[in-house]
């Protein structure tokens, strides 16, 4: 009467409508029976696995079986059944599940430490997302599930989560990128941690289908520091715009205090903006002034030459005598140079060029001009 009281199961299937179960145990009590004949349903993105006795026994892909000898190697070789129709399975059948687990959070619990070629040692802060999925069914049934009737993904994640962390700090370490540069790569740097992650995963059989960066951010006042930087560079060389910037943060300090106690301090803001741009508008009138030619009276007729002139552009004269060793000018009727010490001889001075030469000479040195 006890067999008669048993409860045959016809279909196996599991209908999943969860979206984080990675293993399910279909529910069978002391009174079930898998007949000799029942039908299995497996759906796409699903394996069922018959253990029997602790060992795993059969694993069928998607699609519908017809529970037999002929299709379960261990119905006749563990359990020695008859060939009859109503032949009972004393077994455990477990689904699991094949998709692919999207939207996964990781994050990085503790700042990764790094050497940046800018600004030293720096802390870097992260986060995103992952997929992961069971690329090995028997193998993730044999390192990862215990005897639970579900096995979900949050299971797993914590455990992964830190995996993926540790990735992640070696390929940036390895990739010796600045901070700055981070950013354009973040493609690259996933696409090493899921290469990387292969052997690690695989051997539980799972798979780090994607991985995707979301942020990496420095220390809030680094950051600080680099947009004072960016600001600075926008303004360089422009000493009234950074006078005019340093101003406005000073009425902007003073107007967030109505009471007016930062007068006194905006007042000091304004007197520094306005020295700052007093000293600027000095610096480019004595640039502009430096730049002016000098110039001097013509020693005959007085009109205004330039400074350097040999001879008057109005009447001719020549204005100054040269050295005819090193060049440097000389006063008319000297008998030595002031520069080199040469003696002079200015009985004679070239009328084209200005050049003291010796009584003696017929030619100028410089010119070619005959005297």
């Amino acid at each position: 009467m006890g067999f008669f009281k048993s409860q045959f199961l016809s279909v196996i299937e599991w209908r999943d409508i969860s979206k984080d179960i990675i293993v399910y145990r279909y529910p069978l009590t002391d009174r079930d029976e898998i007949m000799n004949s029942s039908t299995l349903v497996v759906r796409e993105s699903q394996v069922a696995m018959f253990i029997h006795k602790g060992e795993i026994a059969d694993v069928f892909g998607p699609g519908t079986y017809k529970l037999s000898t002929e299709n379960i190697p261990f119905l006749t070789k563990m359990l020695s059944l008859s060939t009859l129709g109503n032949s009972r399975i004393k077994a455990e059948v477990y689904f699991i599940n094949t998709k692919r687990f999207m939207g996964l959070k990781w994050g990085t619990q503790n700042p990764i430490m790094m050497r940046d070629v800018d600004f030293g040692n720096i802390r870097l802060r992260g986060y995103g997302t992952y997929a992961i999925k069971v690329s090995d069914p028997t193998k993730f049934m044999r390192e990862c599930f215990g005897t639970n009737s579900i096995y979900r993904v949050g299971d797993v994640e914590t455990q992964y989560k830190s995996s993926i962390v540790q990735l992640l700090t070696d390929v940036i370490g390895e990739s010796k990128l600045s901070a700055l540069d981070l950013a354009a790569n973040y493609k690259e740097i996933s696409n090493m941690v899921i290469k990387r992650s292969a052997e690690e995963f695989g051997a539980f059989g799972l798979e780090l289908s994607n991985f995707v960066i979301e942020n990496l951010s420095l220390p809030e006042d680094v950051e600080k520091m680099l947009d004072e930087r960016t600001k600075m560079g926008v303004i360089q060389d422009k000493m009234g715009t950074y006078t005019q910037y340093k101003t406005a943060n000073a009425i902007e300090e003073a107007a967030k205090n109505p009471n007016g106690s930062n007068m006194a301090g905006l007042g000091i803001g304004l007197g520094a903006g306005a020295h700052m741009g007093g000293v600027f508008a000095d610096s480019v009138a004595n640039a502009k002034n430096s730049q002016k030619q000098v110039t001097v009276q013509c020693v005959k007729c007085g009109a205004t030459i330039p400074g350097k002139a040999k001879f008057c552009p109005e009447c001719g004269a020549v204005q100054a005598l040269s050295c005819p060793k090193c060049g440097e000018p000389i006063t008319k009727g000297a008998k030595f140079c002031g520069n080199c010490g040469a003696k002079l001889n200015v009985d004679k001075i070239c009328p084209k060029c200005g050049k003291a030469v010796g009584k003696n000479v017929k030619f100028c040195p410089d010119c070619g001009e005959k005297l």
